[in-house]
């Protein structure tokens, strides 16, 4: 499928969701839990407490879904729900020392099923660098390139102003390319 029809699909099941039905509920979370479940660890850095934040976003969104007056605003709507999810849970645990950890299952962005392994290797260089993204910038990062959402829906979905979303990308692109022009040199 390409991406229109999957937002197009997307938006189907937003719609029966929202008009009870149980079908597209399922089907609903079937999709968008990996994408969720990305971000949420991308934000907080950590796995387990992504996975109870995603949770507990669940339960909001398929409260709200009825409310949702665009099953287009669908994607940026659920992602800033698990945002203010992790905002909370950041600033809940705010005393306690911060460690990411590494990428837990499911966590990692999905690949093309037919890649080399020349790819493979490039791409693992790539993730390395944008791991070591502030998780501001790796979240814009990621809604931008992974899950190709607009610099107006990243607003939205991270909660901040425009220019906030444009100037972490700019941030975050900068350091990936110094990170692999660095990597490049030592290659050589």
């Amino acid at each position: 499928m390409n991406r229109d029809s999957e937002r197009l699909f997307d938006e189907y099941l937003v719609t029966a969701a929202a008009t009870g039905d149980r079908q597209a509920y399922v089907r609903l979370v079937e999709r968008w839990q990996p994408r969720l479940l990305r971000h949420a660890w991308r934000v907080l850095g950590d796995a387990e407490r992504a996975r109870d934040m995603v949770q507990e976003a669940w339960v909001e969104i398929l409260r709200g879904l009825g409310r949702l007056d665009d099953a287009a605003a669908f994607p940026a709507w659920a992602f800033r729900i698990v945002t203010r999810r992790c905002q909370r849970q950041f600033h809940r645990n705010a005393r306690e020392p911060f460690e990411p950890e590494e990428a837990g299952e499911g966590m990692e962005p999905e690949l093309p099923r037919h890649h080399s392994a020349e790819f493979a290797a490039e791409l693992a260089i790539v993730m390395q660098a944008v791991g070591a993204l502030l998780a501001p910038q790796r979240a814009a990062l990621a809604l931008f390139y992974i899950e190709d959402l607009s610099v107006a829906e990243i607003a939205v979905a991270l909660d901040v102003p425009p220019g906030t979303v444009k100037t972490r990308l700019m941030h975050a692109r900068r350091k990936v390319r110094a990170l692999l022009e660095g990597c490049s040199d030592e290659q050589r």
